[in-house]
């Protein structure tokens, strides 16, 4: 398990934290398992796989505790990262809860001082483009292996 915790109050109502020990299994389960587009049908055992190997983000409500969205970084620590697993619960999308997150993540991710952070998105490019992301110059570099 990789801890980095910390937690930032960024609005009344609430907050960005680094602590795995805050992330409601469960509910990330059920947000990437049966709503995201890419994840749907990961089991809870690889999704709680992931979330140990990985640096962990949470927004949560500051009153109730509730966790309203997720992300994670897969890194090496030091040359390279993968932001993914982003997700905003449905009811809280439209309040700044991903620009909060992904603020979060950006800052936590400075101090490595990264020569690069990757994602993929298929709806968010405008988000990410706020944080410095940009479409990649040289793409036919780039390959996959799906399984």
């Amino acid at each position: 398990m990789i801890a980095f915790p910390y937690c930032v109050v960024m609005s009344n109502r609430y907050s960005f934290s680094t602590a795995v020990d805050k992330i409601d299994r469960a509910r990330v389960h059920q947000w990437l398992g049966e709503q995201s587009y890419w994840a749907k049908g990961r089991t809870r055992e690889k999704q709680d796989a992931a979330i140990e190997a990985s640096r962990n983000y949470g927004v949560y409500d500051t009153d109730t505790g509730e966790q309203v969205a997720y992300g994670r970084v897969v890194t090496d620590g030091a040359t390279f990262a993968w932001l993914c697993d982003v997700f905003v619960a449905t009811e809280a999308r439209g309040q700044g809860i991903g620009k909060m997150l992904a603020a979060g993540v950006m800052d936590d991710l400075e101090s490595l001082e990264l020569k690069r952070i990757l994602l993929s998105t298929g709806d968010a490019h405008g988000l990410y483009a706020q944080y410095g992301f940009t479409a990649l110059t040289e793409p036919s570099k780039m390959m996959a292996r799906v399984r």
